[in-house]
């Protein structure tokens, strides 16, 4: 529970913060994302006291007085000042010869019971004038609160002297908390669970699926199952609403008329208004082929965290079920035949993120975007998708992705590449398979890709 693993950038970054002896930095990111755990990390090798406030849900100068409080215990201040504002406390403390690490948490808490432009420009008075001998640490984990800060119209534009955005683990970095598992299992790990350190931090690396799903998610004494079912939506006002959309989005309606429908909200603009908020707070994303970025008929979403996707498309419409069967016989009953293609699914989503990490590293010279292909061939009245495809500025390479148990075969891949051949208008660079297990013969005619090579930095 207490391992730290991941974000050596990012705490690098904090790090060369401890340097100057005055920032003010801002860190956000959804729930159980590890921002705390960060800072902490980052600030355990600094010799200046550090002082760390959690905001509470409350008035204003309810969480002024508790942030003293918090001073007082760490003998920063004498005793219990009296102050009227977060400007005026910031204020003495300036006055102080010392160096001080300050810490604010869910920021966005002080902006619930108060006008929030008051907040904010309190929060620049403070960094304009009144952090000479502090590095100030703001964080906050509603994403879209915590963007606002950045716009040109709010009072705190330009007043940050960092700011990170901390996103989960990907698929590598989660290894880390199974690293004996087997590359399909891992697989299987980080497709249901996701990257947040904190879920993994639940997870029994000596244990099945199963067993990890039985003992986490379906558990409602465990953390992993409280923060599924709520944690990831406490900030959003419309609650019913998003997990409705929510639960249609992960169980296939991934097209705009498609929610519209199932959820009976056509032509009343609240459906829009709805989604808006969710790709603010990043819980969804919108999507669309690379060939077609204009197409409007195209875009579909997802669910960003594989942990909620999961938790919708298996577990939230069947909870009833869950509580009279019991977690074990829930699972075989619910998840044990349809878990391998939801695996798949999520399959996909690391292989691109795999080519991501190479073009980041420079490995993908050439490359222009990476995503999925959409194709109309009339000649054969066949349409659909392809998963994987690497855009060059003339041709594409597409890859065929699988999650099977046993090696590909050679028949196997020489199907999959006639029907690629067979697309009218595509023009292909390479044909590639990425087969977890292998492959049962080599081939020097394709780009054959396994599961190791996935996990290879």
């Amino acid at each position: 529970m207490n391992q730290f693993i991941g974000r050596e950038r990012e705490l690098a970054a904090l790090r060369e913060i401890l340097k100057k002896p005055s920032a003010s930095v801002m860190i956000y990111g959804k729930r159980k994302v590890g921002k705390t755990t960060l800072i902490m990390q980052a600030l355990s090798v600094s010799t200046d006291p550090t002082v760390y406030y959690e905001c509470l849900k409350a008035p204003l100068q309810d969480n002024i007085n508790g942030l003293t409080a918090e001073l007082v215990r760490k003998k920063i201040l004498p005793v219990p000042l009296r102050f009227s504002s977060f400007t005026d406390l910031f204020a003495y403390l300036n006055a102080a010869e010392k160096t001080l690490n300050i810490v604010i948490d869910e920021y966005p808490y002080l902006k619930e019971m108060e006008n929030a432009g008051t907040v904010d420009s309190q929060f620049q008075s403070v960094i304009d004038n009144h952090i000479g001998n502090i590095r100030l640490f703001l964080s906050g984990s509603h994403i879209g609160m915590m963007k606002d800060l950045l716009a040109e119209k709010n009072a705190m534009y330009g007043r940050f002297s960092l700011t990170l955005q901390l996103r989960e683990l990907n698929y590598r970095e989660a290894a880390a908390f199974y690293p004996q598992k087997s590359l399909y299992d891992r697989i299987a790990l980080y497709s249901v669970f996701g990257g947040s350190p904190f879920v993994n931090g639940f997870l029994d690396p000596a244990v099945d699926l199963k067993t990890n799903i039985v003992e986490t998610v379906l558990n409602p004494l465990n953390p992993v199952c409280n923060y599924a079912e709520h944690l990831l939506i406490s900030d959003y006002a419309g609650s019913v609403n998003a997990e409705r959309i929510l639960f249609a989005i992960a169980n296939g309606k991934k097209k705009y008329g498609e929610i519209e429908e199932i959820l009976d909200m056509k032509n009343n603009g609240l459906l829009s208004k709805q989604l808006a908020s969710l790709l603010n707070m990043e819980i969804v994303a919108k999507n669309y082929p690379i060939n077609r970025p204009d197409d409007k008929k195209k875009i579909s979403y997802e669910l960003c965290d594989n942990l909620l996707r999961f938790y919708y498309a298996f577990v939230y419409r069947n909870k009833s079920a869950l509580t009279v069967l019991g977690a074990d016989a829930f699972y075989d009953a619910y998840i044990a035949q349809p878990i391998t293609t939801f695996i798949s699914h999520r399959f996909e989503e690391i292989c691109r993120t795999y080519f991501s990490l190479l073009a980041k590293d420079g490995k993908l010279p050439g490359v222009i975007n990476i995503g999925t292909y959409y194709y109309d061939d009339s000649a054969t009245r066949t349409n659909g998708e392809f998963d994987v495809v690497l855009q060059h500025h003339s041709d594409y390479d597409i890859y065929e992705v699988k999650y099977y148990t046993a090696p590909l075969r050679s028949h196997e891949i020489e199907e999959e590449a006639e029907k690629i051949r067979r697309i009218k208008g595509l023009t292909v660079g390479k044909i590639g398979f990425i087969s977890v297990s292998g492959y049962a013969a080599p081939s020097n005619q394709y780009d054959l890709i396994d599961g190791a090579m996935l996990y290879k930095e």
